[in-house]
């Protein structure tokens, strides 16, 4: 038993100063933080048991990347449709990415085993920053798609670019070595393991009777 415990299980509640007792007790909760957490969380947002945000960002990069690529073809050739297409490529990455957020913040905020961890929040503050600046890129390029390309809708798709591998990374992170939304429920796992223990009883039952008859 450590110092703080002791002295808290030993000593009268009346014999400690309440001041005292409440920073041991404030310092015992906090330990909790420090501690390592443990690979795994469930997912809250999810559709045939597999998560949903993983299977939204999907288009949003896509698009975010795409118009890049649009862009760089519109200065390079000189071509109006190249910028026509940044501008509702744009637009499509910005909505499907607000989607998409909106699924990964009910999971950031509802689920404690994602919460907690600090790359949730990095992926978080990044992947705000790149909807940020893709809004910004979308609504200048409105009134003037083929003017508003070069050289601020190029720098911003290059900036959004960066942001999307940033996020990109980060979530792969939660993925690979956190963890998050991998495998199925504890319920799951319990029913798998049950159905598993009644087959082997089963074949044994079957290999028994086999041995009976001969």
């Amino acid at each position: 038993m450590r110092a703080p415990d002791l002295l808290l299980s030993v000593l009268p509640s009346g014999s400690m100063p309440g001041g005292r007792r409440r920073n041991i007790q404030k310092r015992e909760a906090m330990k909790k933080f420090g501690k390592p957490l443990s690979p795994g969380a469930p997912t809250l947002v999810a559709f045939a048991r597999h998560p949903l945000h993983p299977m939204l960002v999907t288009f949003p990069i896509a698009f975010f990347l795409g118009a890049l690529a649009s862009d760089l073809a519109a200065w390079y050739i000189g071509d109006a449709f190249w910028a026509r297409a940044s501008l509702w490529l744009l637009g499509a990455g910005v909505w499907m990415g607000i989607i998409a957020g909106a699924a990964g913040t009910v999971e950031l905020l509802c689920v404690t085993g994602i919460r907690r961890r600090p790359a949730s929040w990095n992926h978080f503050v990044v992947a705000v920053m790149l909807l940020a600046v893709q809004f910004f890129n979308w609504l200048s390029r409105i009134h003037d798609p083929v003017g508003s390309v070069v050289p601020v809708g190029i720098c911003l798709s290059g900036l959004g670019a960066l942001l999307v591998a940033s996020a990109g990374w980060l979530g792969g992170k939660l993925v690979f070595e956190h963890q998050i939304a991998v495998g199925g429920s504890d319920t799951e796992d319990q029913a798998d393991n049950t159905a598993v223990t009644l087959s082997d009883r089963n074949t044994s039952d079957v290999s028994l009777a086999d041995a009976t008859d001969r």
